[in-house]
């Protein structure tokens, strides 16, 4: 696909928790040299922010406010590890990554006002050389004239495994069939909510992960990108 200069290339990378999404966007960024946006952290993060300020999740209000008002950056790993997540001065990364503030996020998500206010934050890192946006609605709703367009999904099972894996590997004491459950209702709560359902773009390519490895993940998503 040809672009005009202008134009800074986006690749969005969506579908349902427990994808892979964030490790293969983190890999498919690095190699292209380009810049990442994990768009489901910024909603963690606006959650986490409203926990510690003791705010009423379900208060449209209260969290429309706090995601206009939450100071959220990305600071690249030095270590090769992952992307740290520095919200209003705070490196959160873990807490991030807990089952509450998924849950949190998740709950904010489906409120309008919230996704607006996240809306502008999103379109600002789109930036040369290159942006891959990973999330639930990059190619839908946020970046829908981005050139590239993929749709990671696999198994609730396998999702459920991997989030436990994932999950035993930090030490936290979580259950196979409880986090099925969680990812089984979060994925129809996602599908069915009526502001930016999770669906694939109709131009994406579907990628089912299920049974694959990373590398072989990454390497389907570049060919996407470099034919």
């Amino acid at each position: 696909m040809s672009h005009a200069p202008s134009v800074v290339p986006v690749l969005t990378i969506d579908g349902p928790s427990g994808s892979g999404k964030g490790t293969i966007s983190a890999l498919v960024a690095e190699r292209l040299g380009w810049r990442l946006l994990d768009s489901g952290a910024l909603y963690r993060a606006v959650g986490y922010a409203a926990g510690m300020a003791g705010l009423d999740l379900s208060d449209v209000e209260a969290m429309t406010r706090c995601a206009h008002g939450t100071k959220i950056q990305f600071r690249p790993a030095t270590d090769g590890g992952e992307t740290r997540v520095v919200v209003n001065g705070h490196d959160a990364t873990d807490e991030l990554r807990t089952e509450t503030a998924g849950a949190a996020a998740s709950a904010i998500a489906s409120m309008p006002s919230v996704r607006e206010a996240l809306v502008a934050l999103q379109l600002g890192f789109r930036k040369a050389p290159g942006l891959v946006a990973d999330g639930r609605d990059m190619g839908t709703v946020i970046f829908p004239d981005a050139a590239y367009k993929v749709f990671l999904t696999a198994s609730a099972a396998e999702r459920a495994r991997r989030r436990y894996k994932q999950l035993k590997e930090k030490g936290l004491s979580v259950t196979l069939a409880g986090l099925q459950r969680e990812i089984e209702a979060r994925d129809s709560r996602d599908a069915s909510r009526t502001v930016a359902p999770l669906k694939p773009a109709e131009d994406a390519v579907l990628v089912d992960t299920t049974g694959m490895g990373i590398d072989e993940v990454v390497a389907k998503v570049l060919a996407v990108v470099q034919p």
